[in-house]
């Protein structure tokens, strides 16, 4: 019993440490691995370049394998604090964590000068550190929650602007037809959508002047499109901002961005 209930303290001090920011220990873990992983991704980022690679090519390697060994312990050390360690290691940040470490081991597997152009892809997925820095930015969570709170107004307009290019794509390829470069209607949607977001490539442009001018009108709905998701997640930040939360995390599946008086789990249940 003894030994039951030094090992559950053990986990708990560990959970708070690891997934709390609100002590002084949970602090000062999360400064230590910002700063990791900033610095596991500038030493992909020297790597890619060729002159510094050639100059300190050791302690590049030396850097790499000791940023994965740091991230491999603390991935595990994250599995074994919490009640269920299946759902973290499927979870977003779960997944991010294993992303960061596996392609190291990963080139240990992979030798030999065929497979150079393999682990280089391999390397490029060390990227998805940077992603384990979200979980430490109360403003991500914020614009986080806000992206989920509007996400089905966002799909609304979403499905409209598609609607929108199909019929715009289809009516600049019966106007402007395949000699003006608006081969099919496809191409002709590409076209739509380009011309929507106001990126304006300049591959293909009407030439005729009823396909100016529809060009024109599809330009001016484009500007006022653009302000229609900015003022839905402008909203729900406004929201999600009045909204106190607290930074406490689920000691069962880890969730966080709980009201202050939660007193359970709002995604799995479980008593905070």
């Amino acid at each position: 019993m003894k030994k039951d209930s030094s090992l559950g303290k053990y986990r708990e001090t560990l959970r708070e440490i690891i997934f709390e920011a609100e002590t002084p220990a949970g602090k000062l873990f999360d400064i230590i691995l910002i700063v990791s992983i900033v610095l596991s991704v500038l030493v992909v980022m020297l790597d890619s370049v060729s002159t510094i690679r050639n100059s300190y090519g050791g302690f590049l390697v030396f850097s790499e394998w000791f940023f994965t060994f740091l991230f491999t312990i603390e991935y595990f050390l994250r599995l074994s604090c919490v009640d269920r360690p299946f759902k973290y290691a499927t979870s977003f940040f779960g997944i991010v964590d294993l992303l960061a470490i596996i392609p190291t081991y990963l080139s240990l597997f992979l030798p030999g000068s065929q497979f150079l152009t393999v682990i280089r892809i391999l390397r490029v997925l060390r990227i998805f550190r940077v992603f384990k820095l979200v979980q430490y930015l109360v403003e991500i969570r914020v614009l986080n929650q806000a992206l989920r709170a509007s996400r089905r107004k966002i799909i609304v307009f979403l499905f409209t602007v598609f609607t929108l290019v199909i019929v715009f794509g289809s009516m600049m390829y019966v106007i402007e037809g395949e000699q003006n470069g608006f081969t099919s209607i496809p191409r002709s949607i590409y076209w739509a959508i380009v011309t929507l977001t106001t990126v304006g490539y300049g591959d293909i442009s009407p030439k005729t002047c009823f396909g100016q001018t529809l060009a024109a009108v599809i330009m001016i709905i484009g500007y006022a499109i653009i302000a229609v998701p900015t003022g839905i997640v402008t909203t729900e930040i406004a929201r999600s901002t009045r909204r106190k939360v607290s930074t406490q995390a689920c000691r069962v599946c880890s969730a966080e961005d709980h009201d202050i008086d939660a007193k359970h789990c709002k995604y799995c249940g479980a008593k905070l």
